[in-house]
């Protein structure tokens, strides 16, 4: 599967995809991560990529004809079932069915913003307009990676064991994984629970079975259908 990443920053992403099982997925021919500079597709004579927005306010807006550009430009090539997404705060949530679904393409263009924004505009030309989390970042960089990262771990051979995929927390279902321990057996005072150590294989399932949906119930009840907001307790 090819990525395409459109940005104004490849520097920030390039040690990133050179590391770990992205770059091992590469040199298999798994994965084709390609960066391109937003700056080659500027008609400006000085390359520049934004403008004051229209209307006043602080900042400074990405234009849409680079992105425009760059996204025909980069699509005529890879000749295929390439999505675009826009990455972008005021995205639809990222989620785990998303880097299910885009794993199956044959490839995926991301365009990173910065400053204020893009031009709304560019909205018209992309598929999906996708946000990582509620907060907002400096640029698309950041969310380009995690996206990737996601994406990757669901092709067949991207990760070793499929077991190691099928484990992880929000893999067709609705909580988070079970807490994992390894040796030694007691550090500090803190014990590994017994039954992990019964090589009672039930009662082990049984166990994780419970402490997933007891952690799913701790740090993310939303996932439960609960409206609980622990960002404002002093306690």
């Amino acid at each position: 599967m090819r990525f395409d990443i459109l940005t104004i920053f490849s520097e920030i992403l390039s040690g990133f995809f050179s590391a770990g099982i992205l770059a091992q997925a590469q040199a298999k021919g798994l994965i084709d991560v390609r960066l391109h500079d937003l700056r080659e597709f500027s008609c400006d004579p000085h390359r520049m990529v934004d403008d004051r927005p229209y209307g006043g306010g602080p900042g400074m807006v990405m234009q849409v004809e680079p992105f425009v550009k760059g996204i025909e430009a980069i699509r005529w090539e890879v000749n295929g079932r390439t999505r675009v997404i826009l990455l972008s705060s005021q995205g639809r949530l990222f989620r785990q069915a998303d880097a299910v679904r885009w794993a199956t393409l044959d490839g995926l263009l991301l365009l990173c913003g910065r400053y204020e924004g893009v031009d709304e505009r560019v909205t018209s030309f992309v598929d999906e307009e996708i946000s990582i989390g509620n907060y907002v970042l400096t640029g698309g960089e950041t969310a380009a990676a995690v996206v990737i990262e996601a994406v990757a771990r669901m092709i067949p051979g991207v990760v070793g064991k499929l077991e190691s995929v099928e484990k992880d927390s929000f893999f067709n279902k609705d909580h988070l994984g079970p807490p994992q321990y390894t040796r030694p057996p007691v550090f500090r005072g803190l014990s590994v629970p017994d039954v992990l150590l019964s090589g009672d294989h039930a009662k082990i399932e049984t166990f994780r079975n419970r402490k997933a949906w007891e952690k799913t119930a701790c740090n993310r009840p939303d996932l439960l259908g609960l409206d609980v907001d622990r960002g404002n307790s002093n306690g």
